[in-house]
């Protein structure tokens, strides 16, 4: 099987491994564990490591928009590199499109989490 060619911002490909891991936990979030690393036993980790450090660097809306295109490019990406049935693919390409569905849909807390700085926060009456 062939490697994937995966994209992600330059600054990523410069991490440290330890840097990766402090900015990156793969799939789903810190707290979730129902959220799994495969898709049909395909490792998508690196591309969801990718999505975690393009959120945690964005600062715009755009920058989510972007971050939440280039998972599901980057999930594709491994899928077509690392699966040789063609009927697996469907199956892999219909999970990917429902994790891309999740962040996009459901992804925006965790992007803004931690984003404003101290005092920034108000309250409505």
């Amino acid at each position: 099987m062939k490697n994937a060619q995966l994209f992600a911002p330059e600054a990523y490909w410069k991490l440290s491994p330890a840097q990766q891991k402090a900015l990156c936990n793969g799939c789903g979030t810190d707290t979730t564990w129902f959220v799994p690393d495969t898709i049909w036993g395909l490792r998508i980790t690196p591309a969801c490591n990718i999505h975690d450090y393009m959120y945690k660097t964005g600062t715009t809306i755009e920058d989510k928009h972007s971050a939440d295109r280039a998972f599901l490019n980057n999930m594709l990406r491994l899928i077509r590199a690392k699966t040789r049935l063609p009927w697996m693919i469907h199956l892999r390409v219909r999970r990917a499109r429902i994790y891309y569905e999740a962040v996009h849909l459901l992804g925006g807390p965790a992007f803004w989490a931690g984003k404003n700085a101290p005092g920034e926060m108000g309250t409505v009456s």
